[in-house]
């Protein structure tokens, strides 16, 4: 494709990160919460061969866990509340965390598949 949009400068995975397109940096990587566009309205980058998997919600997982029980046992530690406090404290963090986490990581994830193998090869599907 001779007409594609690429300034030469766009980081992929900072691209990813941000849910736009990893070859222009312009382009909208999703389509509505999680869903992955078919192709970049900006440079035609199509995204059959993208495929996240279960990577960054593992990731999430790890990460968020981590975290948010670190947080938790300080909270017990500092405040010391009845069990319900925790219920009502903790899980619309976990809820908006996990959201908030989930979309970055699944960008950063075809970010990095755009930058170690071309995701608009539908023969390279995961790698091969």
């Amino acid at each position: 494709m001779s007409d594609i949009k690429n300034p030469g400068n766009t980081n992929p995975l900072l691209a990813g990160l941000r849910g736009r397109c990893p070859r222009c940096g312009t382009g909208k990587l999703f389509d509505g919460l999680l869903d992955i566009t078919d192709q970049c309205r900006e440079c035609g980058l199509q995204f059959f061969g993208a495929d996240a998997g279960d990577g960054p919600a593992v990731a999430g997982i790890f990460i968020l866990g981590f975290g948010v029980v670190g947080l938790a046992w300080m909270f017990e530690l500092l405040v010391q509340p009845p069990l319900w406090v925790h219920a009502v404290v903790w899980t619309p963090v976990i809820l908006a965390s996990t959201v908030g986490f989930l979309r970055p990581l699944k960008g950063l994830t075809v970010g990095l598949q755009y930058k170690y193998r071309a995701v608009d090869e539908p023969e390279k599907l995961g790698g091969q």
